[in-house]
């Protein structure tokens, strides 16, 4: 995705903080896009293609298709989608429907819902050591000479 809006940006004849100022995000953000760090996100997304409204969103998200082309977006005023008006109350209580159930695709899990969790036994030993005993003391001067103790055994 990085490519397609450097792209944009190219066309836009912008530099990188121009484009992130169109779209409203920061420029560092851009950079980590372009850069690879980050992915955009869809706001990022929404962003570049309502500033940039000739950009097809098919080929802004998937790479499909041509970066100018017919944009399937949905506006309030006089809209329909495949003759149905969006705001005809009869179009949402037709007697007609298809079986929902018939349409989905469901996969079966390999894991079971609930798994049995694994007991975890933990043991602690405590392992004796003998105790240490004092063999030397050094005590040094800052006159380069040491002083070395010894206890009586």
């Amino acid at each position: 995705m990085k490519d397609r809006i450097a792209q944009i940006m190219q066309k836009e004849a912008m530099t990188a903080g121009q484009f992130a100022e169109k779209i409203g995000i920061s420029p560092s953000s851009l950079s980590h896009i372009l850069s690879g760090r980050n992915n955009p996100s869809l706001e990022v997304v929404t962003k570049i293609h309502t500033a940039c409204n000739y950009v097809n969103l098919f080929w802004l998200l998937y790479g499909d298709g041509d970066m100018e082309g017919v944009n399937q977006t949905v506006s309030t005023e006089n809209s329909s989608i495949s003759g149905i008006s969006l705001f005809d109350e009869s179009s949402f209580f037709t007697t007609e429907r298809t079986d929902e159930r018939e349409n989905r695709k469901e996969m079966a899990s390999n894991t079971p819902v609930f798994a049995p969790k694994e007991i975890v036994r933990e043991e602690i030993k405590y392992v004796e050591k003998p105790a240490r005993k004092i063999t030397e003391i050094r005590i040094f001067f800052d006159n380069g000479t040491y002083e070395t103790f010894r206890p009586d055994k």
